[in-house]
């Protein structure tokens, strides 16, 4: 088997995206639409999150695939951002609910979902990424913030910037389905006219942190 040829162990991925009330679309919806290119290897992204449903910070109500607990048994967990990430994170009841291990899962996430690593324990004493608003949250949370869209360590990333989930699903592709078929997914959603250039900084920005 080639190193580029992820295991059979990964050959089927479960990705769970964390939204909630208040979700920032680009969080939630580019990494999901980017994750489900690789659906013919059976993958499948899917939000995920209390209730039935959520809206978003810009009005936009989405169901709900999956319940919050599924985040537990899911290959990949994402977090993603919202207005009220920050009333999430003092929400322990809510937060008690989730029981991720950084061992069997990759765990990512983006902006203000940094701040729910935190609390979770889960960055350790890992630098993190996250957007200028959050930053403060996160620095009291006891995290020290990068000025960098992209971080990793073993399987644990952050993200800062709207539009970095794509470095997230760079990264969670790059694990579990290895070079080519990350490379595939990208072109074929990149820009037209700069495919090319698109998915090799894609590449150059996340392959470094690969163990």
């Amino acid at each position: 088997m080639s190193e580029d040829t992820p295991s059979p162990a990964f050959a089927s991925v479960s990705v769970a995206i964390l939204s909630f009330d208040g979700f920032n679309e680009l969080d939630s919806f580019i990494a999901l639409g980017l994750l489900n290119r690789l659906r013919p290897l059976g993958w499948t992204a899917e939000l995920c999150g209390p209730g039935h449903a959520v809206t978003s910070m810009n009005g936009v109500t989405v169901q709900l695939q999956r319940p919050l607990e599924w985040a537990n048994e899911a290959d990949v967990v994402l977090f993603g951002s919202g207005i009220y990430t920050r009333a999430i994170a003092e929400n322990s009841a809510l937060l008690d609910r989730l029981q991720l291990d950084p061992v069997r899962q990759l765990i990512g996430a983006q902006c203000s979902g940094t701040l729910l690593l935190a609390r979770l324990g889960l960055l350790g004493d890992m630098p993190a990424c996250t957007d200028l608003s959050t930053k403060p949250w996160v620095v009291e949370a006891g995290a020290r913030v990068l000025d960098e869209p992209f971080h990793a360590r073993g399987e644990v990333a952050t993200a800062g910037g709207c539009l970095a989930a794509q470095y997230l699903a760079t990264w969670v592709m790059l694990k579990r389905a290895g070079e080519t078929a990350t490379r595939e997914a990208l072109h074929y959603v990149a820009p037209v006219g700069e495919k090319d250039a698109y998915v090799e900084r894609l590449l150059a920005r996340v392959k470094p942190f690969l163990a």
